[in-house]
Parts: C-alpha cells; sequence; structure tokens
C-alpha cells in the first residue's frame, strides 16, 4: 500500500521477494512522483523498496537513513538543487547510483552529472519504456557488483581457513624442522611476502613457578588449542606477522621485515609492541604470557633468530626479552626434548647454581631409577651433560675458550668414579663450577653496563637527560636498563640523577658569585622553583638556606 508521496516515508510492495532494491524518488511535481511509483511499481514491484522526498535538503535527510540503492534526482527543486544534494549524499553513502530526471537539458548540468558518477540522465517527459530500460540498467549494475562483493567474501571466508594451515607449515618447516626452509619460495608465493628477511617473536603462556619459570598445568594448552585462532588475531593486531600452531605452552610469531639488521629505535618498538601483546592476551586468557624476541635473518636462516628468542625467554625473568638486551650472547641450544634436561641447561645459562642443584639431582635420580643397571650409559650421560654445560658457557663468554684438549681427563675421572655417589659429586660439582663462572661473568657484564651508565649521567646531567637517552647510550631497552640500574645500584634513574644534580649543585652554592637560577641551569633543571623543591626535598633547606648556613 502506498503512503503520501510529498511525506519523506517508504512504500514497500509486498509478495514473492527477488533480489531488492532500495529507490529514492526526488522531484517536487507530485505528479511526476506518482508517475515513476506507478512505472517502478508495475514493472518491478516485488522487487523494490521506495521512498519520496519533494525538496533537496528532504532528500539528503532521507538518504542518510534509507541508504538507497538508487535515486531519480530532479535537478531544480526548492532550496538545494539535485547536483548539490547528490555531492552531499556522496560524501557518507557513495555507492548510490543516480538517475538525473529533470526538464532542463543543459550541457553543464548533463556535463556536472556525469563528473558526479550518474548512470543515466533523462530529460522531461521521459517515456515509460525509458525509465525500465534505465532501471534495468542500473539495476543489472548493481547486481554485478553485490555478486562480486559476494564471490570476495566467499574467497576470503576460504582464505581464512587455508591461510593459517599455510601459515603454520612455514613455521614448521623454517623453524622447527631439521631441513630448514625447503620450501620457501613457494609459501611466500602463497602468502604474498614480499620481504628477504624476518624475525622471531616467540610467546609463551602459563602460570608462574619457581625460579618465574611458567608452568602449564593440564588442560590450559587445550583451553588455548580451543581459543587458536582468537589468539592469533590479538597476535597480528600487533605484528604483521605468520603465526605458527600453538605447541606445548608456545606460539611462534614470524614477522616478515625488510631491514637485514635492527637499529636501536626499531628494537625498542619491538619489546614495547611486545609488552603491549602480552599484556592483552593476560587480560583475555588468564594466564600469564611472555615474549623472547630473536634478531633479524634472512627467511633461509630463521632458525637462529628462533633459538635466539628462545634463549631470550630461558635466560630472563622480564615479561619480554630481546636477545640483544641479555647480558650473555651467543646461541643456545636445545638438543633433547625433556623438561628437566631443558630446566637445567636453561639454569646453567643463567648461573643459577640452586636451580641447578635441584634439577641436577632430580634428572641423576631419573636415570637410576630407570637405568640403574646400565652403568655406561649413565655415565656417558652424565659427561654428556658437563660437557654441554660447559661448551654453553664457553659459546656465552663465560668460562675459558672451549678447546680440544680442554676436557681430555672427563672420561677418565668418570671411570674412576667408584660408585653412582661419586658419579653423582663429580657431576654436581662441575656443573657448579660452571654456574660459579657464568654468575660471575654476569655479575661484571651487568656491572659494566652500570658503570658506563653512571659515568654517561656524571658527564652530562647538566643537561636534559632521559631514561630512553641512557639505556641508548649502554645499547639495551629503558625497560631492561631500568631494571638492571635498580637492581644494581638500588635505586632507579631518577633517584641517582638526582642525587648527582644536587650534589653539583651543593658544590656550586659555596661560590658567592653565582646566583641561584645560574646555579639551577648548571644542576640541570632550568625551572628555579621546581630547582628549590627538589632541592629542599633532598637537603631539608631551600638552596638559599643551604648557602647561608655556609
Amino acid at each position: 500500500m502506498g503512503k503520501d508521496a510529498g511525506a519523506g516515508r517508504s512504500f514497500t510492495v509486498t509478495g514473492m521477494r527477488c533480489e531488492m532494491y532500495r529507490i529514492l524518488i526526488a522531484d517536487d511535481e507530485g505528479i511526476m512522483l506518482e508517475a515513476l511509483k506507478s512505472i517502478i511499481i508495475s514493472n518491478f514491484g516485488n522487487q523494490c523498496e521506495l521512498a519520496f522526498a519533494k525538496t533537496g535538503r528532504a532528500v539528503v535527510e532521507l538518504a542518510e537513513s534509507f541508504r538507497p540503492d538508487i535515486a531519480f534526482m530532479d535537478i531544480q527543486m526548492p532550496g538545494i538543487n539535485g547536483i548539490q544534494a547528490i555531492k552531499e549524499i556522496r560524501k557518507f553513502h557513495i555507492s548510490t547510483k543516480f538517475i538525473i530526471i529533470t526538464a532542463y537539458d543543459k550541457f553543464d548540468y548533463a556535463k556536472e552529472a556525469i563528473n558526479l558518477g550518474v548512470i543515466e540522465y533523462l530529460t522531461k517527459p521521459v517515456k515509460k519504456s525509458v525509465v525500465v530500460e534505465a532501471l534495468e540498467h542500473v539495476m543489472k549494475q548493481i547486481s554485478e557488483e553485490r555478486q562480486k562483493r559476494s564471490d570476495n567474501l566467499r574467497i576470503q571466508e576460504q582464505l581464512e581457513t587455508v591461510i593459517p594451515i599455510v601459515e603454520n607449515g612455514l613455521v614448521n618447516n623454517m623453524i622447527l624442522q631439521e631441513q630448514g626452509a625447503s620450501d620457501i619460495s613457494y609459501y611466500k608465493i602463497l602468502l604474498d611476502i614480499r620481504q628477504e628477511y624476518a624475525y622471531v617473536v616467540l610467546i609463551q603462556f602459563g602460570i608462574s613457578g619457581e625460579n618465574d619459570v611458567l608452568t602449564t598445568p593440564v588442560g590450559m594448552s587445550a583451553h588455548m588449542q580451543s581459543h587458536y585462532a582468537e589468539c592469533r588475531s590479538i597476535c597480528k593486531e600487533f605484528f604483521p606477522c605468520i603465526a605458527g600452531p600453538i605447541m606445548t605452552n608456545r606460539i611462534v610469531l614470524v614477522v616478515p621485515c625488510d631491514e637485514s639488521t635492527q637499529e636501536y629505535r626499531k628494537r625498542i618498538e619491538m619489546i614495547e609492541q611486545a609488552r603491549h601483546l602480552t599484556r592483552k592476551l593476560s587480560r583475555r586468557f588468564e594466564a600469564k604470557f611472555r615474549a623472547g624476541i630473536g634478531k633479524t635473518y634472512r627467511m633461509e636462516e630463521l632458525k637462529l633468530s628462533y633459538l635466539e628468542a628462545y634463549r631470550a625467554l630461558s635466560q630472563s625473568n622480564s615479561s619480554v626479552a630481546h636477545v640483544d638486551d641479555l647480558t650473555l650472547q651467543g646461541e643456545y641450544t636445545d638438543d633433547y626434548p625433556k623438561d628437566m634436561e631443558r630446566r637445567l641447561f636453561q639454569q646453567v645459562t643463567r648461573g643459577d647454581r640452586n636451580g641447578m642443584r635441584q634439577t641436577a639431582n632430580e634428572l641423576f635420580d631419573w636415570m637410576i631409577r630407570n637405568y640403574y643397571d646400565y652403568r655406561e650409559g649413565i655415565q656417558l650421560k652424565v659427561l654428556e651433560f658437563v660437557i654441554c654445560a660447559e661448551r654453553e658457557a664457553s659459546l656465552n663468554g663465560g668460562i675459558e675458550p672451549y678447546g680440544f684438549h680442554s676436557r681430555k681427563d672427563y672420561m677418565k675421572m668418570v671411570l674412576e668414579c667408584a660408585g653412582y655417589t661419586a658419579l653423582r659429586a663429580w657431576f654436581l660439582q662441575k656443573l657448579e663450577d660452571v654456574c660459579k663462572k657464568v654468575a660471575t661473568k654476569q655479575e661484571k657484564q651487568s656491572e659494566s653496563i652500570v658503570s658506563k651508565a653512571k659515568l654517561y649521567i656524571n658527564q652530562n646531567f647538566s643537561k636534559e637527560l632521559t631514561l630512553d637517552e641512557v639505556s641508548r647510550n649502554v645499547n639495551i631497552s629503558p625497560y631492561y636498563f631500568s631494571k638492571l640500574f635498580k637492581e644494581e645500584t638500588g635505586e632507579n634513574f631518577i633517584e641517582y640523577l638526582t642525587k648527582i644534580r644536587i650534589r653539583h649543585a651543593k658544590e656550586l652554592l659555596k661560590n658567592p658569585l653565582l646566583s641561584i637560577k645560574e646555579i639551577c641551569v648548571m644542576s640541570g633543571y632550568s625551572d628555579p622553583n621546581y630547582f628549590s623543591r627538589i632541592f629542599k626535598k633532598q637537603e631539608r633547606v631551600t638552596p638559599s638556606e643551604y648557602r647561608e648556613s655556609l
């Protein structure tokens, strides 16, 4: 049933539903509105929903809520003319197809209408057959566009199913399998990867256990598997990455990039992005998430970045760690799959003597319990662990260089152990020695970083100095530097900087020729009032009072 043509309300035809089109008719002549309505209903009745307007302003307002597929537009209407109305509608609904219908056959109007993308330009009086032909032409165009969108969505939906499988295959081939990236070209074509380089972000989840090692309770991995699509989507919000499968409690993210190296600023951005990512994942899935980041390599060598990301996770207690932020450098290899064995090497490379002693005893107990009669096998395993631990420490700079003759007496020592008690003691003592040397090296390198930072602060405190600038000077991230500085000095960066500045100001105050304002600037402060407040907070008196006391 039709409604008042001038009221700006819709007219809907019921019946068998085909593909529907919303048609808006804008004309200030009631006769023309009724004629167009009659033509459309008689020829396309069950396919159309109609709306009407008599002024330019009314048609713009109606189009915003009605969102027409097709609009018949008269050029000369009261107020805003048809051309102006089309321009306004284009701002919020670009897909509307316009048919101009007017008594003015002017070239300028026709030219401007074409520039606005008008499909048809009809002059009054218009024959019924011309209106029908114009509508059929526009409807066909709309139908083809709809079909194209539908096809694209279907393809996209199929890709959303296939792409995770392809990405998992790429991660497995490039990082987790011995053959490396044998099919790298094939995967790059499938995933449209054009970059030659990439780095790995290794995500780990679980709950905090002993020594901040994340453990995965029964059911957590299965829970995360059921939410893999969402987890993968969140990761891609923060990194333009290829996401691997969930393996136990880890997810490998491969991030393609154009640069072969990671400059300091880029590295800090990676760390910050990873911190935001782990926070969001932790909130969403009610677990603790950590991230390790490796350096950039060619796609064919990406396993090296994976090993570095793994080492960054293993050797740092931070929620996010980049391999370049570690005090120890070198390759970490995980040759054995069992949790206890992995934990032992993590503890050795961290210099964690207490943790190492407990894990080493657990491993020795396991060997005795399961292979008591296979003495030679246990001896070989013990020897293997000690040599591998020392090799790791040597490669990381923790002990003397790893030489061919460095362990020439070890086989003899192991064979001379009278029983398992003596063998256990030798095993623990050797690992203890490695841990001590690694811990000593870590302490020296941490002290070296902090000493370098202190020297830089002492030389530059009189200018504007930030945590970012100092951490850049010592080449580690601000977050890691702040943590390390507090651990080594017992005070944070601002506290230390303030102490240095106030100490310097006190010396300057002994010189009566210098004004308080001059001393303020020379001590690294730009605001005398702020300087006075900080000074009083530190010394319990103002700079002027301190000078008078001298």
